[in-house]
């Protein structure tokens, strides 16, 4: 019986009945380009220095039109996150919305201000990051 199913398996290879299956398989695994990468990484530096509350990073990587644009208030606000340092972020698949743009849906996970209450849900946005430079990416958008 073993021989015949070898056999069967040789065929469906020589044949090509198999490569469909791989064929959809591959279809699945999206291409990336080194600057999705650049991006990707500018958005988790983002999200690590506001999860550590290091506001100086996190204002490092902020566009001059996004500070521009923003109190600091709201800066303080963003980075000085209740609850101690019990919070963290998740990012999703990116999208290119623009030459040198991509937004990111993210969520960031906090810690409730009182001991023994549930864990907050999780706020659900996107964060935008474009090229500043040659090399260089910047946040364009709060989460």
């Amino acid at each position: 019986m073993r021989p015949l199913i070898s056999v069967i398996v040789c065929l469906e290879l020589a044949l090509g009945f198999v490569a469909p299956l791989a064929s959809a398989k591959s279809k699945t695994n999206l291409s990336v380009d080194s600057e999705y990468v650049l991006a990707l990484g500018t958005a988790n530096d983002f999200l690590r220095a506001w999860q550590t509350q290091d506001r100086e990073a996190g204002i490092l990587l902020l566009t001059d039109r996004l500070k521009q644009h923003t109190s600091e208030d709201a800066l303080e606000n963003f980075f000085s996150c209740l609850g101690g340092k019990s919070h963290s972020f998740e990012i999703a698949r990116g999208k290119k919305v623009a030459p040198g743009r991509y937004r990111f849906p993210v969520s960031l996970f906090q810690k409730p201000q009182s001991p023994g209450t549930r864990w907050l849900r999780p706020q659900s946005s996107s964060l935008v990051v474009v090229r500043t430079g040659g090399t260089e990416w910047s946040i364009d958008k709060l989460p």
